[in-house]
């Protein structure tokens, strides 16, 4: 365990929370100190919902650590299912609470005995996962919680639907524009006649994953959530699973053709092709883009890739293979499925980097000076602090990044995204030098701060002057330049005839 004032993914009872919110008449009782009460808020700020959170705290304090949680919990469970009636009350402790040792799940069998819903424990290691591997573990528990349940009442459906039908699973609350890939996958499936089965866990009710295994395939466009609920779908009911994020014009295409492949492996008979090539040549503007003046301007640019495995492959492909931007590092932030994402993404880029240490992320953007970043909220904070533009594709991330417009990063529309914002990323490093010429902002005073806390170097006033003439679109490559020089001639104080040595030794 360390200390850290950054973490890309949340601690693990967040992950379980997204998953019982997404869900339609689900509720959480999470086991937790005050403080630890914080999703209620971040979940109502960020998502703009109208209705209220589905969370409930069972406050650890310090009456419960005198006595024991179990009354105080049961008699939360039992209150709130006597007022709202859920379908199904999940219980969820913390890193805090699990300190405690108690029986939880003694917790869950009392609580149901007086409760007409449902009541489970989310049985998750919250010392050894993270968000994302809690909510995939929650996802599959509430799927086999009922699959099993059906099975035990004779009510479940086996035979599969008439006409070829889709699991869709993984979009969830708080996912990274995962609202806004859910509609266009809904536009995808009735372009193609393919019929949506179920859509879990975003919006669906529990009495009805009974029919689950109805479908002809599972689809699971995130690797973070979704998985683990596919297999054990796959596993017991025989439905194969289709996992290609169908994220650019290349991998859209290989998505509909996967599942073209399970379609008719079971006995159908679609042929997408005249699909696929129709969407690309004419349709989409992302194909059209890449044969362009504007996109040919980009080759060979330099960029760094960082986020979730998801996004973080996906975008890699995207730039080497769509756009032919080099990408000098592409990154992850779940150290867990590190094999994976090198296997998927070293033929694309120069480096490799899986870490969950901004301050490591930060150092390799600032060593390897890329044209512009795609990562997530934290990169684009060191963008800013070194003057590099930054796209941002991938959770963490702030609210400006839960758009009220239509903006999905899947399916041909979500090719059209990603190429404005790949343009876009590149194109405004010139706006500062524009506004500098016509009037704008002040651009006069120099940023001297580096990606490091604390900087070893110090700007003098003749210095500070000179820098200030360089124009503004390429003042931080200059300062880093010189910054560097200082370092490796053991240069404390910077003037301006060390910014003349600096460039004297670049140019040679």
């Amino acid at each position: 365990m360390k200390l850290a004032y950054w973490m890309y993914a949340g601690p693990a009872h967040i992950g379980t929370l997204r998953i019982a919110s997404s869900f339609k008449n689900v509720h959480a009782i999470m086991h937790a100190p005050l403080g630890d009460d914080y999703f209620n808020v971040m979940r109502s700020m960020l998502e703009r919902d109208r209705n209220f959170t589905p969370v409930t705290t069972s406050v650890v304090d310090r009456k419960v650590l005198a006595r024991g949680s179990q009354e105080k919990v049961v008699d939360n469970i039992t209150r709130k299912d006597a007022e709202i009636h859920p379908d199904l009350t999940i219980l969820t402790p913390t890193c805090t609470s699990s300190i405690l040792q108690e029986d939880l799940e003694n917790f869950v069998q009392r609580a149901q005995l007086d409760s007409s819903g449902d009541v489970m424990l989310a049985d998750v290691n919250h010392y050894r996962v993270n968000e994302l591997q809690a909510a995939d573990k929650t996802l599959a528990q509430v799927v086999k919680f009922y699959l099993e349940k059906a099975e035990k009442k004779g009510d479940i459906r086996t035979d599969k639907t008439e006409k070829p039908s889709v699991n869709i699973i993984g979009p969830t609350t708080l996912g990274f524009h995962n609202q806004h890939d859910l509609t266009e996958l809904q536009r995808l499936m009735t372009d193609l006649g393919i019929e949506i089965n179920q859509i879990i866990p975003q919006g669906a009710c529990v009495h009805e994953l009974k029919t689950l295994p109805r479908a002809w395939f599972n689809l699971v466009p995130y690797r973070e959530v979704g998985p683990m609920a596919a297999k054990y779908i796959e596993d017991n009911y025989n439905v194969p699973t289709v996992q290609v994020t169908p994220m650019g014009i290349v991998e859209t295409a290989r998505c509909i053709r996967s599942m073209q492949k399970a379609i008719n492996d079971q006995g159908g008979n679609v042929d997408y092709e005249g699909y696929i090539d129709n969407q690309t040549r004419f349709v989409s503007q992302a194909a059209w883009f890449s044969r362009s003046i504007d996109c040919q301007n980009l080759t060979g640019k330099k960029a760094v890739v960082f986020g979730d495995n998801t996004h973080a492959v996906a975008m890699t492909r995207i730039l080497a293979k769509e756009m032919g931007i080099r990408v000098v590092l592409a990154g992850t932030y779940c150290t867990y499925d590190a094999d994976w994402f090198k296997e998927q993404v070293q033929d694309y880029c120069d480096e490799v980097l899986v870490s969950d240490d901004n301050g490591a992320i930060g150092d390799a953007i600032a060593r390897l000076e890329p044209a512009a970043i795609f990562g997530t909220q934290m990169e684009r904070h060191v963008g800013k602090r070194i003057n590099i533009p930054c796209g941002v594709i991938a959770a963490p991330i702030h609210i400006q990044d839960f758009p009220v417009g239509y903006r999905p990063f899947l399916g041909y529309e979500g090719a059209n995204q990603v190429v404005d914002l790949v343009y876009n990323s590149f194109t405004l490093g010139m706006e500062d030098h524009l506004l500098e010429i016509f009037g704008g902002h002040d651009t006069k005073e120099v940023i001297t701060k580096t990606v490091s806390a604390e900087s070893d170097l110090n700007w003098t006033k003749d210095g500070l002057a000179e820098l200030n003439k360089v124009p503004g679109f390429v003042r931080g490559k200059v300062k880093r330049n010189t910054e560097k020089y200082a370092r490796e001639q053991g240069i404390e104080n910077i003037s301006a005839e060390v910014i003349y040595a600096a460039k004297e030794a670049v140019n040679a």
